[in-house]
C-alpha cells in the first residue's frame, strides 16, 4: 500500500488547522507523527480515515479517493477515545465488531486479548474498566483482523511499562508483516525506536525529518 496526501488543508470554524499538507506512506514502514499539542496530528490522522472531509488529494495505490466516502477497506484506528459497547465484556466487543466482517475467529479474538492483557473469559463489562484497560482494548480493536494500515494515536497512553512493551512488539511484528503504521507518540525515544520515518506537524503543515 502507498499513500501519499497532497496539499491537505483543514479549517474548522474558520480556523486553519492543517494546510499544504505533503506526506508520504508506504506499507513495511512505521512512520511518526510528532508535534506540540493541537499541532494537528490527529487531525491528519482523522482526514486519512476519512473521518473528517478535508481539502487536497489522498491517493492509494495510485487512485484519488473521496474523503466524504467510505474507502479504506483494511485500516484499524486508535484515535482518542476509542468507541465501545460499554454493557459489554472486552471478548464480546471485538467479538461484534468482528461480525461486520466475519474474517476473525473466535479464537483470534481470545489470542489478541491475550496478548494485550486482557482475559478474555471476564465478564465485567467495560463501562467498569480504568482507563488502562479501556486503552488495551481499544489497541486490540486496532489490531483486530490484521489490517493493512493501522493507525494509533498515543497508543501508550495510561500502559504500565510491562504493557508498553508488549505493544511495542505487537506493532514492530506487524510492520515485519508488511503492515503500514502510523503513529503519535509524546514519548521521542519511543518514535525513534519504532519508527523508520518521522513527520514533524508544525505552523500547520508537515515537514519530514
Amino acid at each position: 500500500m502507498k499513500i501519499k496526501l497532497e496539499n491537505l488543508e483543514k479549517k474548522l470554524d474558520g480556523n486553519v488547522i492543517i494546510e499544504n499538507v505533503n506526506m508520504e506512506f508506504e506499507s513495511g514502514n512505521i512512520y511518526g507523527l510528532v508535534g506540540r499539542n493541537g499541532s494537528g496530528k490527529t487531525m491528519i490522522m482523522k482526514c486519512l480515515c476519512g473521518f473528517m472531509k478535508s481539502k487536497g488529494d489522498i491517493i492509494i495505490d495510485g487512485v484519488k479517493v473521496d474523503t466524504s466516502k467510505k474507502y479504506l477497506d483494511s485500516v484499524g484506528v486508535l484515535i482518542e477515545t476509542p468507541g465501545f459497547i460499554e454493557h459489554y465484556s472486552a471478548f464480546d466487543n471485538l467479538k461484534e465488531l468482528a461480525s461486520i466482517k466475519k474474517i476473525a475467529s473466535d479464537d483470534e479474538i481470545k489470542e489478541l486479548l491475550n496478548e494485550v492483557g486482557l482475559d478474555w473469559q471476564d465478564k465485567k463489562k467495560v463501562k467498569k474498566y480504568s482507563l488502562g484497560m479501556r486503552q488495551k482494548l481499544g489497541i486490540a480493536m486496532a489490531f483486530l483482523e490484521e489490517p493493512e494500515l493501522i493507525i494509533l494515536d498515543e497508543p501508550f497512553n495510561a500502559l504500565d511499562e510491562a504493557t508498553e512493551a508488549v505493544v511495542v512488539e505487537m506493532i514492530k511484528k506487524r510492520k515485519e508483516a508488511g503492515k503500514l503504521i502510523i503513529i503519535t507518540c509524546h514519548d521521542s525515544s519511543m518514535i525513534e525506536e519504532l519508527c523508520s520515518k518521522v513527520y514533524k506537524i508544525e505552523n500547520h503543515t508537515a515537514k519530514l525529518m
